[in-house]
This record gives C-alpha cells, structure tokens and sequence, in this order.
C-alpha cells in the first residue's frame, strides 16, 4: 500500500496567480511559508525554521484561492506531493515538487486585512456580501421565530427531566 498525502498549515508568500490551460481548466498557483519551532536542548533556547511550498490548485478550487487568498493569508491545504520535469531552453533537465491541492480551508480572517472592498484578479470588488461569513464559538444564538422558541421550551423541558434524573443516580453505585 502507498500514501502520497500531505498537510499544510501556512501563510501565502505572494497572492495567488490564476490562469487558465489550453483547454480552458483554471489552475492557481502560489507559495506558502510554513514555521517549525522546537527547542534547543544545547543551547535551551528556542528555535525556528521557515520552509517554503509550490502549491497549484485546480478547477474550482482555483478559482475559490483566487478570490479569497492574498499575501500573508493563513490557510490549511490537504494535497499530495507531485514532482514534475521539462527541459529548459538551454537542454538541461530542470525539476519541480509542487503540493497539488486537494482540499482547501481558509482561516478567518484577521484584523490586520481591513474590512474595505478589495479588488479580484477578475476585475469583481469584494465587498462585505462576498466575505466568508464566521462564526464565533462565543456568539450566543437567539431565538428569532415561533418555531425557535418552541424549539427553546423544549429544551427547557428535558433539562428539567435530566435534572430530576440526576438525583435518581447514586455516585457510588457506577462501577468505574
């Protein structure tokens, strides 16, 4: 059995560069900058090692990346590690691995990208409809309709139920 699967975490080094084959297939390209930091254990300080990835994204994908990545974007890719050759000008073999992208996650967005409408390679502005919508773990949800609040009452109902539960059961009776 084989695996070729790779996962990376990291900041985009430049924004990515959409394009489009022959046959009309968007495929995105760009860098990605990933951190390792470990300890010294001769020195006991800290340490810290930058690696740089080709990531090439296809398709729809591609086309997501382009709209929503820019430089210093943090985000997760899942792909796979692909080597590919070709013979530059002069005749001699040049070679390139590059993380075929098969699965995307972007992060939410921080502070420092301001909330102004920004500019896509297609010449589209982004403005506060097209942002990825976040939700916080933090925001409460508040019920807004009928059927939400009948939702509420019972839920109010069986925690009444688990509560007088919870006084049938006798800590010392449970086996582990």
């Amino acid at each position: 059995m084989n695996l070729n699967k790779v996962f990376l975490i990291g900041r985009l080094t430049q924004d990515p560069q959409l394009r489009n084959t022959p046959a009309g297939a968007p495929v995105c390209s760009f860098g990605l900058a990933t951190n390792r930091v470990w300890n010294d254990r001769t020195t006991d300080s800290k340490k810290q090692s930058t690696e740089y990835h080709n990531i090439v994204l296809w398709r729809r994908l591609a086309e997501i990346a382009s709209q929503y990545l820019t430089k210093g974007a943090l985000v997760l890719i899942e792909g796979r590690l692909q080597t590919r050759s070709w013979d530059d000008p002069s005749g001699v073999k040049k070679f390139k691995t590059e993380i075929v992208g098969e699965r995307m996650q972007l992060a939410p967005r921080s502070s420092s990208f301001s909330s102004t409408p920004q500019t896509t390679p297609h010449g589209k502005t982004m403005g506060q409809t097209e942002e990825i919508p976040i939700i916080e773990e933090d925001d409460p949800i508040t019920p807004n309709t009928e059927e939400n609040n009948t939702d509420a009452e019972a839920t109010n109902k069986d925690e009444s139920i688990l509560d007088e539960d919870k006084e049938k059961i006798n800590i010392e009776e449970i086996p582990f």
